[in-house]
């Protein structure tokens, strides 16, 4: 690799690159492979230069917020308008304009909820409903079950010698 190549991404004009292609919703690697760089690298580089960094977060803000707001609007549902042309021979040629209900997604609601409200909504491994001290608890005594005692061990070793 050429020395000093990450100055060229120091340039107002390459950030605002970066800042594009990160809008555009590429993935750090897609970003590394346009810049002609390992994603290792582009890595480094944005740990060690803070303009290289915040011009992908920038970038990200813009689209992560795009697809938040997208994911909310299918989770709730929402109303669209679709326009159509239609000939008759009374009134020729005109646009009719129907709105259509398009139905709130389970699926989409259940996703936001469980990454915006986990405390309620994530998943219970252990169907319980256990806190997580009684979880850790329940942990210990089952290790404690399994686990033999120093006294089993010492009179193992006694049966085999």
């Amino acid at each position: 690799m050429a020395k000093g190549k990450y100055q060229r991404w120091l340039l107002p004009e390459s950030l605002i690159l970066l800042e594009g292609w990160a809008r555009e919703g590429l993935t750090d690697e897609q970003i590394a492979k346009r810049m002609h760089i390992c994603p290792s690298t582009l890595y480094d580089w944005q740990n060690n230069y803070p303009e290289i960094s915040e011009a992908l977060k920038k970038g990200k803000e813009v689209i992560d917020y795009e697809v938040e707001k997208a994911l909310l609007k299918r989770a709730l549902g929402y109303e669209t308008q679709e326009k159509r042309m239609e000939t008759s021979m009374k009134d020729g040629i005109k646009t009719v304009i129907i709105k259509k209900q398009v139905p709130a997604d389970p699926t989409a609601a259940i996703f936001w909820l469980k990454n915006r409200r986990p405390d309620k909504w994530r998943d219970r491994r252990d169907g319980s409903g256990a806190s997580q001290e009684e979880q850790a608890e329940a942990i210990e005594v089952f290790i404690k079950a399994v686990t033999p005692s120093v006294a089993d061990l010492e009179a193992l070793y006694a049966e085999e010698e």
